[in-house]
């Protein structure tokens, strides 16, 4: 049975369920656990999105070289080190009124991505590549994507974490050199990272007005699958309504702005503080312990 939980205050449905179009990609060099129908995708619960203004890139790492054929790497024949890019995978609720914008930086590593655009659209949604940019960072592939049903932009979290856990998923199959520089890659990659991140270390968390009816909220912590879902739920538990942004996974980080109010005004000074609270409490609580509350 399908369950439901309505978030009327949000704006957005949170729904758990099976589908069988989450599914491992074409010739895939491993196994993905959480994209195996059996398995159940929303076993992990998914994530959600961010602001406008941009978040720099951490920049590069050095590190082995990864891209050998998967056979080389199991043997540990990794080669000489290289510079290995951060990869940027950007989720933008904000951009386009009527469509999700994705943007995908790896460097200068990416090609055309045709295979990451036909896992899309196996999600059931419209991708429509929309331009590819240089600059100092690298190669930005950016498209607009909208619910292949409606022709409206995406809006169910579960269903934007899918396309971020997608994205990832074929960047690491295609790219296994990405693997030891993504939190997923601890999960499903052939190389995990070398450090985990602490996250009592790197998690950030900022509240400021942004006008009389809203506030801005950021917050910065390290990367797992269905982190940005249970961070939208946490909000939400407290009666505050979340609203569009920006979602940024950038290497091992999550970078998350979303527009907040509390009864259609801004957040009070000490409702920031008990919000500000309550998620460093969530994101520092092992998920060992969830069973138990």
């Amino acid at each position: 049975m399908a369950m439901a939980i309505s978030a009327w205050r949000l704006g957005f449905h949170f729904s758990a369920t099976t589908d069988n179009s989450l599914r491992v990609l074409e010739k895939p060099i491993f196994r993905v656990p959480f994209l195996n129908a059996s398995s159940g995708f929303i076993s992990t619960k998914p994530c959600y999105f961010l602001h406008k203004r941009r978040l720099l890139s951490s920049g590069t790492t050095i590190i082995p070289r990864a891209a050998a054929p998967a056979t080389d790497v199991q043997n540990g024949n990794q080669g000489e080190t290289d510079t290995v890019p951060t990869p940027i995978v950007i989720i933008d609720q904000d951009l386009d009124p009527d469509a999700t914008v994705v943007e995908i930086t790896f460097g200068d590593r990416l090609g055309a991505l045709l295979d990451t655009m036909r896992a899309l659209k196996d999600l059931g949604l419209n991708v429509v590549k929309a331009n590819v940019f240089l600059d100092s960072s690298g190669k930005h592939n950016k498209f607009s994507i909208t619910k292949a049903d409606t022709g409206r932009k995406v809006e169910d979290p579960e269903l934007l974490e899918a396309i971020r856990l997608t994205i990832i998923n074929n960047l690491i199959q295609y790219h296994p050199e990405s693997s030891s520089q993504l939190a997923m890659g601890a999960a499903f990659g052939l190389l995990p990272p070398k450090e985990q991140v602490d996250v009592d270390i790197a998690t950030h968390i900022n509240i400021s007005d942004d006008g009389p009816d809203r506030s801005l909220f950021y917050v910065e912590t390290a990367d797992r699958p269905g982190l940005l879902v249970d961070l939208v739920k946490s909000i939400t538990d407290i009666d505050i309504a979340v609203e569009s942004g920006e979602f940024d996974t950038e290497g091992l980080l999550a970078k998350a702005k979303f527009h907040v109010s509390y009864k259609g005004k801004a957040i009070s000074k000490p409702l920031q503080q008990v919000l500000a609270n309550s998620l460093r409490y969530f994101l520092r609580r092992p998920a060992t312990e969830e069973s138990s509350f």
